[in-house]
């Protein structure tokens, strides 16, 4: 997956947590990765979109549809 179909929203983890930025995909219940920027928090939440899309087809879940980034905001 190379472009976020899903809306994500990055937060910068305190010092106590780490460090860096947290990506969630408030469509994809659990579904987070982290980085040291925003970029790299970004790039790693496309891995962990299609690890959950992965996972969810595999255990026969259904899969929702990206919401609109209006609806996020």
């Amino acid at each position: 997956m190379s472009k976020l179909a899903y809306p994500v929203i990055v937060s910068p983890l305190s010092e106590a947590d780490g460090g860096g930025f947290v990506a969630t995909v408030p469509d994809l219940p659990g579904c987070m990765s982290d980085g040291e920027t925003q970029e790299e928090a970004i790039v790693n939440v496309l891995d962990a979109i299609e690890s959950w899309l992965e996972a969810a087809r595999d255990a026969g879940r259904e899969v929702p549809a990206p919401s609109p980034v209006a609806a996020i905001a």
